[in-house]
């Protein structure tokens, strides 16, 4: 589903196998990458069986984010030039700050009027890694109006920060809430980092539970059996759910009435909790749970 985020399935762009079978692994959207996967030695293959993959593969039913190598280098310019004339959906930019986006919102604007295609059609998602990008994370959105999300780096931004990284988390609680707070002030996707342990599905659920609890709207996998896990801990349960709807059928009463305000259980309610209401019965009708 195209309008949902809730993870983001990393799969190496040099793996024929992987590339042919990314659709059907049940994540929103599959990051092929041509960065970090990638040896120096085959990241112009990588970039053609990337490229021939999305023009004969059907990946219809995900969103198709690939992510280019950082733009300061010979790779990433002649990434996006060269994977953007097959439309993907997105155009992930890694070490992200805003003259990065700004050369990726260029290149992008440069091809889309070569070959035709709506003006902005190709959205970008800005990889947050480093210290500068992080304090500078709102700026980053605002450089471009095809930025759509932000995906937070945690092991590179550990290691840009000099810390360690580990399973619980706390060395990167400022930088969730900071990419969370800029994403949600800015109206976009936050994605979270990827947990590393891919046997360890308990850790995994406290991972994305603190994560989302922090503000994150999704998170990034790094394994296909990580996808179950993360969707049931952003999917709304079946109490939010009735709570919600309760809250949505006791306003339309109000309405009725000609009452501004009401309560329900005892307990006013007011706009952030319609809002927040509403939301919840939008998630689970999107997930098909009522």
């Amino acid at each position: 589903m195209k309008d949902l985020r809730r993870t983001m399935l990393f799969m190496p762009g040099n793996n024929p196998g992987m590339l042919q079978n990314a659709a059907i692994m049940g994540a929103d959207s599959i990051i092929l990458d041509l960065e970090d996967a990638v040896s120096l030695t085959e990241k112009d293959s990588a970039r053609i069986l990337v490229r021939e993959a999305i023009k004969n593969i059907d990946y219809s039913e995900v969103e198709v984010v690939v992510r280019i190598n950082p733009l300061d280098t010979e790779f990433g310019p002649e990434d996006i030039d060269t994977i953007a004339r097959v439309k993907p959906d997105t155009i992930m930019v890694p070490k992200a700050d805003e003259s990065e986006i700004r050369l990726a919102d260029e290149i992008l604007s440069k091809v889309e009027r070569e070959e035709g295609f709506e003006e902005g059609s190709i959205k970008i998602i800005a990889l947050i890694e480093t210290a500068y990008g992080l304090e500078n994370v709102y700026n980053v959105i605002k450089a471009s109006s095809r930025v759509s999300g932000v995906l937070l780096g945690g092991e590179d931004l550990t290691a840009d920060m000099g810390i360690k990284r580990t399973k619980e988390g706390e060395e990167i609680f400022y930088a969730r809430n900071r990419v969370a707070t800029a994403c949600r002030a800015s109206r976009i996707h936050a994605i979270d980092t990827p947990f590393t342990d891919t046997n360890d599905m308990e850790g995994l659920e406290k991972d994305t539970f603190k994560a989302k609890g922090l503000g994150m709207t999704g998170k990034s996998a790094i394994n296909p059996r990580q996808i179950d896990v993360i969707h049931s801990v952003f999917a709304p349960t079946a109490a939010e759910i009735k709570h919600a709807q309760r809250v949505l059928q006791a306003m339309e009463e109000a309405k009725k009435e000609g009452k501004g305000v009401f309560s329900l259980d005892g307990k006013m309610v007011d706009a952030p909790i319609i809002n927040r209401a509403k939301t919840t019965v939008q998630l689970a009708k999107l997930l098909g749970l009522v």
